[in-house]
């Protein structure tokens, strides 16, 4: 997380006092272990899958994931103060049913207000293949959690290099999609350049921002560990947790004017020609 801070120029912002205090992003992901690192930052959790009311992730990725957004001890996420609703839609394997992922927007469609959730994290893509009705019924749930002024940011998945391999509901015109700005370095996990590329088959642009993605340190759900994944469901929530940062400076933004100002502040990268560049945390909140 040092290098992704130092990439995105996170540190700069948290000298100005902006730590994402009080921002509150909800994720769907396989669940939220409670590690000592953000154990104060978790504020709801809800199991979509087994029903369970105690907070756990048997799968790791929901953890490794919140650690980005809101790690606040021995390791620090990009926005460490900001607060995590936990709504566990995938099971162990990482996959999950369709019906337990709308049963979770719903409650967020239901609840956003109540709950003062300004920003959704969605590292969950298709298989490619996947059931376009399925498809149709999430883009649509996303669109309107935008439309009512939640801003979803959602990963463009791991699909590429080859153009026209951004997942759903990546393709949205509406939601922020991230790719991965350092897919080219080598991993254990995916080939070099496996960011989902756009542009979409109603030719929209995708992913607009990218962040770093590979070899992210982060939480480990078991002890007090941390352990390194990669993809662009690591980079999704360092955008997530950069809009944290922009809203706590300036609470009033809607989504589609903080996705203006994501534009405005991304860093043009040659290696970056699908998108509009690299996250500047610190150019963001200057014009926020």
């Amino acid at each position: 997380m040092n290098r992704v801070r130092q990439l995105v120029h996170a540190d700069k912002v948290y000298r100005m006092g902006y730590t994402g205090k009080n921002i509150r992003v909800v994720a769907l992901d396989t669940g939220v272990y409670l590690h000592p690192d953000i154990r104060g930052n978790v504020k709801l959790f809800l199991d979509f899958i087994a029903g369970k009311t105690i907070c756990y992730d048997d799968n790791g990725h929901g953890t490794h994931v919140a650690g980005i957004i809101c790690g606040n001890g021995r390791l620090k996420g990009i926005a460490p103060q900001s607060q995590l609703i936990m709504l566990k839609v995938l099971e162990k394997d990482g996959g999950g049913k369709t019906k337990n992922v709308i049963r979770g927007l719903e409650w967020v469609i239901q609840h956003h207000r109540e709950q003062r959730i300004r920003i959704l994290n969605f590292s969950v893509g298709f298989l490619p293949g996947a059931h376009s009705e399925e498809q149709r019924k999430i883009l649509e749930m996303l669109e309107q959690l935008w439309d009512e002024g939640v801003t979803v940011v959602t990963a463009a998945g791991n699909n590429g290099p080859k153009e026209g391999t951004v997942t759903a509901p990546g393709i949205s015109r509406k939601v922020i999609t991230v790719g991965a700005s350092d897919d080219g370095m080598k991993s254990a996990f995916f080939q070099s350049g496996y960011s989902g590329k756009g542009p979409t088959e109603c030719c929209i642009i995708k992913p607009e921002i990218y962040a770093p993605g590979t070899n992210i340190v982060s939480l480990d759900n078991k002890g007090s560990l941390y352990v390194k994944k990669s993809g662009t469901s690591m980079a999704t929530p360092v955008v997530s947790a950069a809009l944290a940062l922009a809203l706590e400076k300036n609470p009033y933004l809607r989504p589609e004017e903080l996705k203006l100002k994501l534009y405005q502040s991304a860093k043009r990268e040659r290696s970056l020609q699908k998108g509009w560049g690299l996250l500047q945390v610190d150019k963001l909140l200057d014009l926020v």
